[in-house]
């Protein structure tokens, strides 16, 4: 712990440029500037100018806060926080899984195109969760339709991360199954089997 306390904030820094600090957060807040040129303009030849080192130091504030709220609260904050980033973990794994080229992983340097590969990567994504979103709240639905018991606690685990129903070898078809506008496909009898069955 005295490790972490070692480092000091330095606030003369965040009081010199409190103002610039202020039209900084302005002018990205209105959509006067872009928040890439404003990282931009906060360093010089790799390293951060004043008022980079400002926002810096200012930022440390909260995080100071954070990480003290994190030790000394109560249990129920540090299961929240777990809680975030397992959500954050399942969702790069579901990314990995949908991108299974090269394992998930892009090596290469900064290319032409690259933000395209990304942001189509995000969109599937996005797809693919609300897919799941879908069909989860359905099985939910017609769970308890049929008497099952569902209990709140099991439903607090459910994820629209899980990727066990994915198949991203072999075949894709992109013909659209002929359903009513707003409907989905019939869901499976939970009394029957379907051993070896992992992935549609």
């Amino acid at each position: 712990m005295r490790a972490f306390a070692r480092g000091k904030i330095d606030l003369r820094k965040v009081r010199r440029n409190w103002e610039d600090i202020l039209r900084v957060v302005a002018s990205i807040y209105t959509g006067t500037v872009r928040a890439y040129d404003v990282i931009t303009m906060l360093q010089r030849d790799g390293h951060p100018t004043a008022l980079g080192e400002a926002i810096a130091a200012y930022g440390r504030i909260f995080k100071s806060l954070h990480i003290l709220a994190y030790i000394y609260v109560d249990e129920t904050y540090r299961r929240d926080i777990m809680h975030i980033r397992n959500l954050q973990e399942g969702r790069h794994d579901l990314a990995r899984r949908i991108c299974h080229g090269k394992k998930g992983e892009l090596h290469h340097r900064y290319e032409r195109g690259l933000e395209n590969q990304l942001g189509v990567l995000g969109l599937v994504l996005n797809c693919v969760v609300l897919w799941t979103t879908v069909y989860l709240d359905a099985a939910v639905a017609q769970l308890k339709a049929q008497g099952y018991p569902v209990r709140e606690q099991d439903m607090a685990r459910l994820s629209p991360f899980v990727r066990k129903h994915l198949g991203v070898h072999g075949t894709y078809s992109f013909l659209l199954p002929d359903l009513a506008p707003g409907a989905i496909r019939d869901l499976r009898d939970p009394d029957a089997s379907h051993d070896g069955d992992d992935e549609d």
